[in-house]
């Protein structure tokens, strides 16, 4: 039997397994920074399995490694495994059972997939030469971001990692299918806050306040500029703003300050620096005109995802030997971010997705919705992928 039916076979076999670990997890969401259950439990199938790892890493992080014949390259896959703040309104049998908490992302399938990777490769082991670490990563879901405390905890060397592999649900993609673009693929991603000040008063003496409200709309308005004149027309762009609050309370009370909230975005990592200069200069300098201040807070989050060109090519040959060949997709170019970029900034690294919808059983939702779910099909796929990736 070949290593490819090997595999196939393997993951038929465990995935009744994994989908029960995936809807433990789904019952059982923690937080960014706060997946403390999570990270045990992990250690425990780990441990039932007699895979090495290492506990706790970055938190509550876990790093499994499986070392195969000696000889070889040591490679990577990572799974995320913290969820969303987010109230579920599935009404499954696996439905979240903490209050407010939700694996609205499918963090709770790319821990199973890789969970359910890391025991076929132990079990495929003398089938193959070198070794493969696999990380069960927190926290990718809030700032600085799980995968930046890992690199810093040297997840990535001794010994170092030649390459890395993430895996990603994607609903508009029907289970069976996966897709993949080079090169670019997701955008960096910064937070904005602004606190623009004035001088509050009521509403039908206009001539003696200097109005926030009125600063904050000119200041908005202003900024778009950083799109449509500072950068390259080239260069994808994303500046927008979606919380604005002031402390004001009836309608007739002009308050004395306005908080804004926003998000830039961008595909270039060194305009991205030239831009927070130009939206500090364009805020602060529009408050002072108009008789105000504007405090700036940009706080730097993920870096641009940019997919290796010789992994996306390895990810399209061994997908399509794995699937065929219709059913491998190419992907558009996003704006939305996620911390395996950071990965990408150290070693050669691939960040692909795995079909989960179903439009037949209405399994349609977006990621980040209350009634985000997947064909638990999408497993046994998505476990064997990984490991016939690395192999």
């Amino acid at each position: 039997m070949s290593l490819k039916d090997k595999i196939e076979t393997l993951a038929k076999e465990y995935y009744e397994e994994v989908r029960g670990i995936r809807r433990h997890l789904h019952m059982h969401p923690e937080l960014s920074y706060e997946e403390v259950e999570t990270g045990k439990y992990i250690v425990s199938k780990l441990e039932e399995w007699g895979i090495n790892y290492l506990y706790p890493v970055a938190g509550n992080g876990v790093v499994a490694i499986i070392e195969g014949k000696e000889g070889g390259i040591v490679r990577a896959i990572r799974g995320d495994i913290d969820a969303l703040p987010i109230q579920e309104t599935n009404e499954v049998s696996y439905k979240s059972l903490n209050e407010g908490v939700m694996h609205a992302c499918g963090h709770d399938v790319h821990t199973a997939c890789a969970l359910g990777a890391a025991r076929i490769l132990h079990e495929t082991r003398s089938d193959w030469s070198g070794v493969v670490k696999v990380l069960l990563q927190p926290a990718e879901e809030k700032l600085p971001g799980g995968a930046s405390i890992m690199i810093k905890e040297g997840v990535l060397k001794n010994p170092e990692v030649e390459y890395i592999f993430g895996q990603h649900v994607h609903p508009p993609l029907e289970v069976g299918k996966v897709g993949i673009k080079g090169g670019d693929y997701m955008a960096s991603a910064d937070e904005i806050y602004l606190t623009v000040k004035g001088k509050g008063g009521h509403g039908a003496l206009p001539q003696k306040v200097v109005d926030p409200v009125m600063i904050s709309a000119n200041i908005l308005m202003s900024l778009q500029q950083v799109i449509s004149r500072k950068s390259a027309p080239n260069v994808p762009n994303v500046l927008s703003f979606g919380k604005i609050n002031s402390k004001g309370g009836a309608t007739n009370v002009i308050p004395d300050e306005v908080k804004i909230e926003g998000t830039f975005r961008t595909m270039d990592e060194e305009w991205r620096y030239r831009a927070h200069e130009h939206i500090e200069r364009i805020a602060r300098s529009t408050a002072k005109m108009m008789g105000g201040e504007c405090e700036v807070d940009i706080r730097v989050g993920y870096p641009c995802l940019y997919n290796n060109k010789e992994l996306s090519d390895r990810f399209r040959s061994k997908a399509k030997a794995y699937v065929g060949e219709e059913s491998v997709v190419e992907l558009p170019l996003r704006m939305t971010a996620e911390d395996f970029a950071y990965y990408g900034h150290e070693v050669r690294a691939c960040f692909y997705r795995l079909g989960t919808g179903n439009k037949e059983r209405g399994i349609v939702s977006p990621v980040h919705t209350s009634k985000f779910d997947v064909d638990e099909e999408s497993l046994m796929l998505g476990m064997g992928l990984m490991a016939w990736l690395v192999v």
